[in-house]
């Protein structure tokens, strides 16, 4: 067993930081192309998906500290409760007329290629790195 207890969130302020500097990217693009709507829109479409993955992370990783069997429920939960609370949001802001609709879609896309890209970088060139050469990952 790892007695880094915390190696499953370590990753995390670095995802934040990269989800700070992108929703102030999203704003200003989506600032000068629809006005405050489209800055606000942009920055609350990444901050929805920052926010939902760092909700998983945290709970995929109390979850897998207690016992690694509880992380398929726990994923599963949070997933259909996420996407549940996510989907009736979009639904009340579909009907509205707001001009930042379409930048809020497209900050959450931009919030999701740079989580997921970010992820991708710090598994694979970070945490090895970090762990020393010939560990492996479960000790």
């Amino acid at each position: 067993m790892n007695s880094d207890r915390r190696w499953r969130l370590r990753h995390l302020p670095v995802l934040l930081a990269a989800s700070a500097v992108v929703m102030v990217g999203a704003a200003i693009i989506g600032g000068l192309t629809r006005g405050a709507a489209g800055a606000l829109g942009a920055a609350v479409g990444v901050a929805l998906v920052t926010a939902s993955y760092t909700v998983s992370t945290v709970v995929l990783a109390w979850a897998d500290g207690i016992n690694p069997q509880l992380v398929l429920p726990f994923g599963l939960g949070i997933y259909v409760a996420k996407y549940s609370l996510l989907g009736g949001v979009m639904m009340i802001v579909a009907t509205a007329d707001w001009a930042g609709l379409v930048p809020m879609g497209w900050g959450v896309a931009a919030g999701v290629v740079a989580w997921t890209g970010v992820h991708i970088w710090w598994i694979t060139k970070i945490w090895p790195a970090s762990r020393g050469p010939g560990v492996a990952i479960e000790e």
